[in-house]
């Protein structure tokens, strides 16, 4: 079989790795790709959001499977573009990938399917967002309504937290069109956990669950990021409770998306939060997430290339999904300015060293090489570095010997990636 896989983040490197170890695969290119990618398959200079480009190498490279990474290709129509190319695509149409280009059609899916989720209003108008807020007691959560790339969501603590948010995603523009309208949210309390599974039409088989750990300082302080690190399973949410999760959270949802004539094919990523009255969900996305997607991959068994191609061909019944039941952690090292300004440029040595220890495995991410064929920090989340273990406490060990093997002056990472998790199992 021969792949495309479109993308060039930690997600991808990971996924590379795992479509490369298929005995079904060919070829794998990869576009765009990064210098970890480079050493699985073939790099293609095209952008991931490029959907007329990579419609063309899949033409030129007679691809027969499509397998996209990020969001922005399938919001932007690259499964329907490679529908009517006659290439599969183990992704959903753009109707469908809506369920995470808009948190309003999100919500409407969950109102009409009957899913349990926070209560909540939209607004296209910045005056009448602040008069709801004035009147809802704050701790309050504002979300831009479009894409934001992980960073569009604000859980306001106070009043002028909650002002402020609609301010600046409204008013000021700061995430473009993608906050010009907002979905303003009751704040839910409890641990947020992620749910991943493969789905085609009516029928969803569980990938697993992982923990992010969303704010770039340890302690959960400081702005929101893309994700800093993730732990996998999360502690108190065991495959018998992600399995009744597929129940309430994914399987109504992909019975009233069929119902709509809109039905989904590919990885649903549904955000859950665990609170006091139950699961509730906080939001879809319709791939897998960066960096839980390291955190899971890692412990995959069977072939991923082969649950993709059941995805795409609506054959998922007979697709072979193992994973293991060791504990795997990732943590993300990332520039120095992030989520702000990173620092880019240095170099970065170490990973072999870091790769030859036991259960340690480093995803590259926001990387290059320059003239002299360094590997160079080019982006905020720069590596994940991702470990196994029989236990989490034995994969976190791995994982934080693995960044302490790095060299990398311009890198900062959490300190307590996982540690929270093992409080609760200690039951501190």
């Amino acid at each position: 079989m021969r792949v495309l896989l479109v993308g060039s983040g930690g997600r991808e490197h990971a996924m590379a790795a795992a479509i490369a170890r298929s005995p079904l695969l060919d070829a794998l290119f990869i576009a765009p790709g990064n210098p970890g990618t480079a050493a699985l398959g073939t790099n293609c200079n095209v952008r991931a959001d490029d959907v007329a480009g990579l419609i063309k190498l899949a033409r030129d490279e007679r691809i027969d499977l499509v397998v996209p990474g990020p969001e922005a290709p399938l919001v932007a129509g690259l499964a329907d573009a490679c529908a009517q190319a006659g290439i599969a695509c183990a992704g959903p149409s753009r109707a469908a990938a809506e369920l995470e280009g808009s948190k309003t059609f999100t919500k409407e899916i969950c109102d009409a399917a009957g899913i349990p989720t926070a209560r909540w209003a939209r607004f296209d108008n910045a005056a009448d967002a602040l008069a709801h807020v004035r009147a809802t007691s704050a701790p309050i959560v504002v979300k831009a309504d479009g894409l934001a790339a992980g960073k569009g969501v604000i859980v306001a603590q106070d009043l002028d937290e909650a002002e402020t948010a609609i301010r600046d995603l409204m008013t000021d523009a700061t995430m473009g069109d993608a906050g010009r309208t907002v979905v303003i949210e009751e704040c839910l309390v409890g641990d947020e956990v992620s749910l991943f599974a493969f789905c085609a039409g009516e029928d969803a088989v569980l990938i697993g669950a992982a923990q992010d750990h969303k704010r770039i300082g340890d302690g959960d302080t400081g702005p929101n990021t893309g994700g800093m690190g993730a732990v996998s399973p999360p502690t108190g949410f065991d495959r018998t409770r992600q399995e009744a999760a597929l129940d309430t959270m994914v399987r109504p949802m992909l019975r009233e998306m069929a119902r709509r004539g809109t039905p989904f094919h590919g990885i649903i990523f549904a955000g859950l939060m665990l609170t006091p009255a139950g699961e509730k969900l906080i939001e879809y996305n319709v791939r897998l997430g960066d960096p839980e997607a390291q955190a899971l991959l890692i412990r995959l068994q069977s072939d991923l290339l082969a649950a993709l191609a059941a995805v795409a061909h609506n054959r998922l019944a007979e697709a072979d999904i193992r994973f293991s039941d060791e504990a795997s952690i990732s943590v993300v090292m990332a520039a120095r300015g992030y989520p702000g300004r990173p620092v880019t440029g240095g170099v970065i040595e170490g990973i072999a060293t870091a790769e030859e220890m036991p259960g340690v495995r480093v995803f590259l991410a926001g990387t290059r090489l320059d003239a002299e064929g360094r590997l160079v920090a080019a982006g905020g989340r720069v590596l994940a570095v991702c470990a196994t273990g029989d236990t989490l406490e034995q994969a976190r060990e791995r994982a934080y010997a693995g960044v302490g093997a790095i060299r990398w002056q311009d890198a900062i990472w959490r300190h307590d990636i996982g540690t929270r998790a093992l409080e609760r199992m200690a039951g501190t």
